[in-house]
């Protein structure tokens, strides 16, 4: 097992037509790939969003989000390729198509809203594991102790153990590496996700269900008129976070093979992936609103308790952690990628810098690491889980990424350089209608942006650094 393409390319192996590695994706590694980064931990504030949304605008939102995802997606997989959609130069990343096609100016805005997205989504994923490391440990507590022991657990542990093993697996160089761990991982998604919903049915089929309504929370009952507001914007940030992907499609599309022509099967990718997680979201959404009512939890697992049955709930939490270990290394590899390409070429003769060095060589079986990553990934891996321990807020978290990443990456972008490839006269009719499609979700973003911001001052008001206890 190489590591690196050098390597792999001093061994003979074959190379594409630009004398990067052959690439070896296929339809089902880049679904898997998409499923992976799109069913992540925001599937489980969904009820919490309908619960804000109410039954008519929660459903409508979850439909729109995924067919403006899906628009735009396809919009964006025609952008890998410069001039020539199928011989035209390859884009290998999100920022090196924004150049192509919009310039070096954008792709400043572009590279701050990706980059501090995916390290936002690494904190977010660190919180959401150690939320459910720590509810499987609870479980059994109470399951041993009885319900009214003391049973408390405080994240930080286990915030650092899911960090200890990212730095194992951030030692894989690339996407193309790691696809055994996106296919575990979009397993395990799919796993907690039929878990929860069939939990939610059972409590549904047994009578203890919430009361829902078709406006969701009640102002006066519920929320305060204030609250009702914050809270509709941060559920708007939270559903745009559950179908965020874009940022890391034009690296997905960077693994697939050619012939057929990688837009093609880019754009099969997405419309499986998108369609397969938008019935679950609707499954998730509906069925854990209609089980928890308008008191729905911001995570929906923890809404069943941690009582019986305890061992059902502790294999989903299971599964939420091993998803979360695959969708890191998803989100994560592009910023790995983009740093490690820019030292390289600022030191081109420091061999030290792309050389490998071989740890385990038996056989077909082997083992080498590089310098520049082993320290550079370990160190963003430690920074990234200390980030998490100061601020484990779970729904405001999430909202905000969704609403920071939701228009510039998943709308503004793909629509730009949409019409830059077509050359959309300013004036034309399609030239206006996408631009107010993405004047409108501008709008969509502020206002979650602000929703989520107002959560986590709230959140800052009763917060101890490293003493977070579930």
């Amino acid at each position: 097992m190489s590591f690196r393409p050098e390597a792999d390319a001093g061994r003979g192996q074959e190379l594409d037509d630009d004398g990067r590695r052959k690439r070896t994706g296929t339809l089902w590694t880049a679904s898997s790939h998409i499923i992976t980064a799109v069913i992540g931990s925001g599937v489980l504030s969904l009820a919490w969003a309908m619960a804000q949304l109410g039954w008519v605008a929660g459903t409508i939102t979850l439909v729109i989000f995924s067919m403006i995802t899906l628009f735009t997606s396809i919009l964006l997989s025609d952008c890998y390729r410069t001039s020539d959609l199928i011989a035209g130069k390859r884009n290998y990343t999100y920022s090196s198509a924004v150049k192509s096609y919009l310039g070096t100016f954008q792709i400043w805005m572009c590279g701050v809203c990706q980059y501090v997205n995916l390290c936002g989504t690494a904190v977010g994923y660190t919180i959401t594991a150690s939320i459910s490391a720590a509810a499987i440990t609870k479980s059994h507590c109470f399951h041993e102790k009885g319900h009214e022991a003391d049973c408390g657990v405080s994240y930080t542990i286990y915030m650092m153990a899911f960090g200890a093993i990212q730095i194992l697996f951030s030692q894989f160089p690339d996407l193309q590496n790691i696809w055994w761990l996106s296919v575990l991982a979009a397993i395990m998604s799919f796993s907690y996700s039929i878990i929860g919903i069939i939990l939610a049915l059972v409590q549904i089929v047994s009578g203890n269900n919430g009361k829902t309504t078709i406006t969701g929370t009640i102002v006066g009952v519920d929320v305060t008129q204030t609250q009702k507001v914050w809270n509709v914007f941060q559920a708007l940030g939270n559903v745009a976070f559950a179908y965020s992907f874009s940022m890391v499609l034009i690296e997905i599309q960077d693994t697939l093979k050619s012939p057929p022509a990688e837009n093609k099967v880019m754009k099969k990718a997405s419309i499986i992936s998108v369609s397969i997680t938008t019935v679950f979201y609707m499954l998730c959404g509906c069925v854990g609103y209609l089980a928890f009512g308008n008191k729905a939890p911001g995570n929906m697992l923890t809404g069943f308790g941690f009582y019986e049955p305890f061992w059902l709930i502790d294999i989903a939490n299971i599964c939420i952690v091993v998803h979360l270990l695959g969708a890191y290394q998803v989100f994560c590899q592009p910023l790995f990628a983009v740093v490690e390409d820019t030292v390289i070429k600022k030191w081109p003769n420091m061999k030290m810098l792309s050389s490998e060095v071989t740890l385990v060589n038996v056989r077909s079986f082997s083992v080498s690491v590089n310098i520049i990553r082993l320290i550079w990934r370990t160190i963003f891996v430690v920074i990234i889980t200390m980030l998490a321990i100061i601020m484990p807020f779970f729904n405001d978290i999430m909202g905000f990424l969704g609403a920071f990443a939701f228009w510039p990456l998943t709308v503004y972008f793909p629509i730009e350089m949409y019409i830059s490839q077509k050359k959309i006269r300013w004036g034309s009719g399609k030239g206006m209608m996408l631009r107010i499609l993405s004047f409108l979700c501008l709008l969509i973003s502020v206002a979650a942006a602000i929703g989520s911001i107002q959560g986590v001052v709230v959140s800052l008001c009763t917060y101890e650094p490293f003493h977070t206890m579930s």
